[in-house]
């Protein structure tokens, strides 16, 4: 039976489950099937609760990447365009 996760284990092992019903490859509309959403559900919700995720700030996310790639600004142009390169000052 499937309750609301309340421990880091509980959530380990429903992963887990999930993994195995994914690889039964059931049809839809079957127990499995069934089974397998509401854990999804019940994953996402413990997710929310426990592991919070802050996206970046979008220009500062470019910065990162580029210095990874090791780009400059006017090798961007191609792809955003001068006027808003100019506009960011990346």
């Amino acid at each position: 039976m499937c309750k609301v996760m309340k421990s880091e284990e509980q959530y380990d092992l429903y992963l887990d489950e999930i993994e195995a019903l994914i690889e039964l490859e059931s049809e839809q509309g079957s127990k499995e099937q069934e089974k397998l959403e509401l854990l999804t559900l019940l994953i996402k919700d413990y997710e929310e609760r426990h592991y919070k995720f802050e996206y970046p700030d979008p220009i500062e996310a470019i910065k990162f990447r580029m210095e990874q790639q090791g780009l400059k600004q006017k090798d961007l142009v191609q792809y955003i365009g001068s006027k808003l390169i100019k506009h960011y000052t990346l």
